[in-house]
């Protein structure tokens, strides 16, 4: 079973970068999740990509993990992010775009 080791980005109801500098090692499914016939509702038989999540302070410590335990992963990097500078004034700039 391979797990994926990523930093998470923010998401779109926080305004702040709170709880995106840990690093979080979680496990793939090997199935993909079914649904129940009878009841409708949906799972899988395996715990781990449903439930475990370990997080990390840095990435080397998550590869560290990953490694001493003999679990296969995968690391995906963050995206640098891109502040685009902004300013009240371009609002009435005479030649703005658009």
């Amino acid at each position: 079973m391979t797990a994926r080791i990523y930093c998470p980005a923010k998401t779109a109801m926080q305004s702040g970068r709170a709880k995106t500098h840990r690093w979080i090692l979680e496990h793939l499914p090997k199935t993909a999740k079914t649904a129940d016939p009878l009841m409708g509702w949906t799972g899988s038989s395996e715990m781990k990509a449903d439930e475990l999540r370990l997080t990390f302070e840095t990435r080397e410590e998550a590869v560290a993990y990953a490694e001493r335990n003999g679990i296969a992963y995968r690391v995906m990097e963050n995206q640098a992010r891109r502040i685009v500078p902004k300013s009240y004034a371009d609002n009435f700039r005479w030649q703005r775009p658009g």
